[in-house]
């Protein structure tokens, strides 16, 4: 059985001693700030518009909290991303005035629909036009910096003075870390950091709570879910963000298990094992043919899980019996915006509870055990019907290994053969898989049963390999073999990266996923093709990563990376892997480039 997972993901850290300069400048109280907050790395690409901070980290601060040099924006949100995935806990980010903050926005969208609690910190100006350097400060700053990611942000302060900055900082993490968590940013003017500090500048309290309780469930609502419950024949659980890092895993684990309940894992965190015979996420369809009650936790569009899609038309269709009883706890309507439309169709349930599901999910397995032990006929029941559940899980697990052996010869490998490869390599090993899934063959296929297995499902296009360089930071000195099966597509948005990986040395196994193609939108092109009657063949045209294929080895290599060759046969993936983990294992990054057919 999974292992609960409980406490911070690291102790409190020993830091280097400050060294003070004969005079202190404002820039030294953000350095104080960031250490009495306890950030431990601060990625950030480098700008003029804080190089008084910057001075201070490196001299006042000894580089404590470490600098990690990033080549572009991007990377440098998406590597706090992944570490806030990973561990649940934040980094800070620094953006250069206006010009760099805009060249973060789509990142910092993702980190924001995806609950990643970051800590943007900014400058810009100087304010004052009168102190401002001909044209070059003119245009890179803005008035309230803060609104070109306002609409996707918790909140934004641009603090003016000095003796207000540690207030805005620590209200500022108390909001990111507050859940729902997210990104917040704080922009200070860049001559109120180069400016001498005018007398001592009190910060805030130590030892006092930075962030408020969590949310608790009303009593009475939680009653009446516990009624429906017991009632139910064929009780179904929705996960989604339930078990972030590092609580809840082992909890649902615990209030399936006592209702003998299916759960479906939705998959924006790892939320259940995927070989527990409780799991019905593989088999959704057919567990939820029959269901009278679907209980959804912390899922933000359950229709993605309980509907079925037809892409062309967009037309949706319920899987779920009608007169099924609904119940949704969660944040709701906490964290939904009035800019995007994230927050996805509203559930119709029967009981809406606002509260957060590491404190509900315990507190409803306490009340349903309490009712199964004074109840025999009940605990039969439930007994029973997890019996019928493991039955479908078994038979939907054999049917997975069955399909990847299929055209297991073919050149280009497929997906299946490839996943199937991965697992035999790493399946006796501490491993940590970052994002991509491989087109779902990973979560058919291997053994997902530990919490930090897997920090959740990957996003868009231009995302994972930051992420998962902040997954692989995260797990560095706990010595995993951390996994990025990497999209194509998705590495050349933003190749840097590697060097990043290779600068910091900070070890990971790159699988890449090289289909050649940006397939997804390809398909889409394909369903249009066939409904409009229009040549299929011709689909490809703007969506294939050919003539010239990339070298994705040669690549790595020149940015410092250990990496093997094009793999075209799944017979030569095994030993490519075992030479690319003993380097991981020396504490390098390594890539190995293996080529799959589309799916």
């Amino acid at each position: 059985m999974a292992k609960k997972a409980t406490g911070k993901f690291t102790p409190k850290r020993r830091r280097k001693k400050l060294i003070p300069n004969r005079v202190r400048w404002n820039s030294d109280v953000i350095v104080d700030l960031m250490r009495q907050f306890d950030f431990p790395y601060v990625p950030l690409n480098p700008g003029a518009s804080f190089r008084g901070l910057h001075d201070s980290m490196v001299n006042y601060g000894q580089d404590d909290p470490q600098m990690l040099l990033c080549p572009h924006e991007n990377i440098a949100i998406q590597i706090a991303h992944g570490y806030a995935k990973a561990t649940g806990e934040p980094l800070v980010v620094i953006l250069h005035n206006l010009v760099g903050l805009l060249h973060s926005c789509m990142a910092v969208y993702y980190a924001y629909i995806d609950r990643a609690p970051i800590f943007i910190m900014g400058a810009t100006g100087p304010m004052d036009a009168a102190v401002r350097r001909p044209r070059t400060d003119w245009i890179h700053t803005a008035n309230v910096q803060g609104n070109a990611i306002r609409d996707y942000t918790k909140w934004d302060d641009q603090p003016h003075t000095i003796d207000a900055v540690p207030e805005s900082f620590a209200r500022a993490y108390s909001v990111m870390m507050s859940e729902p968590q997210g990104p917040v940013y704080t922009c200070y003017d860049a001559t109120l950091l180069e400016t001498k500090q005018p007398h001592e500048v009190r910060l805030p309290a130590i030892g006092k709570p930075k962030v408020p309780t969590r949310m608790a469930p009303d009593p009475a609502a939680l009653a009446r879910v516990v009624d429906l419950l017991v009632a139910a024949k064929k009780p179904i659980l929705i996960a989604d963000w339930t078990c972030r890092a590092p609580i809840g895993y082992g909890d649902l684990v615990a209030l399936a298990e006592t209702l003998s309940a299916g759960v479906i894992d939705v998959g924006a965190r790892l939320n259940f094992p995927t070989r527990h015979p409780l799991n019905m996420t593989q088999c959704a369809t057919d567990a939820l043919k029959n269901v009278d009650l679907v209980l959804c936790l912390d899922t933000r569009d359950s229709a993605r899980i309980t509907h079925v899609l037809d892409s062309v038309t967009r037309k949706t269709v319920s899987k779920v019996p009608k007169g099924a009883t609904w119940i949704d706890i969660s944040f709701a309507d906490l964290e939904i915006s009035s800019w995007s439309t994230d927050y996805g169709p509203r559930m119709d349930a029967d009981i809406r509870i606002l509260a957060d599901t590491s404190l509900a999910i315990p507190e409803l397995t306490r009340l349903v055990r309490r009712r199964t032990v004074r109840n025999k006929a009940l605990a039969k029941r439930i007994a029973t019907r997890g019996l019928a559940l493991e039955k479908l899980h078994n038979a939907t697990r054999q049917r997975n290994l069955k399909r990847a052996k299929e055209n297991w010869d073919a050149k280009p490998m497929t997906t299946g053969r490839l996943a199937s490869e991965i697992w035999d390599v790493i399946k006796d090993e501490d491993w940590v898989l970052t994002a991509g899934n491989l087109s779902g063959w990973t979560h058919r296929l291997w053994d997902f049963d530990e919490p930090y297995r897997y920090p959740g499902a990957a996003l868009g296009t231009a995302t994972q390999i930051g992420i998962s360089l902040g997954v692989a930071l995260a797990h560095r000195d706990k010595k995993r073999l951390v996994v990025d099966i990497q999209p194509d597509g998705d590495l050349m948005f933003d190749p840097g990266a590697l060097w990043v990986a290779a600068k910091y040395k900070i070890p990971m196994l790159v699988i890449m996923y090289n289909n050649r193609a940006y397939y997804n939108d390809w398909e889409h092109q394909i369903r249009m093709a066939r409904h409009r009657g229009t040549p299929v063949e011709r689909a490809y045209i703007g969506m294939d990563i050919v003539k010239p294929e990339v070298d994705f080895a040669n690549l790595a290599r020149s940015m410092g990376w250990y990496a093997e060759d094009r793999i075209e046969a799944g017979k030569d993936v095994g030993a490519a892997l075992r030479r690319a983990i003993a380097v991981v294992k020396s504490g390098k990054p390594a890539l190995v480039d293996t080529v799959t057919q589309f799916r």
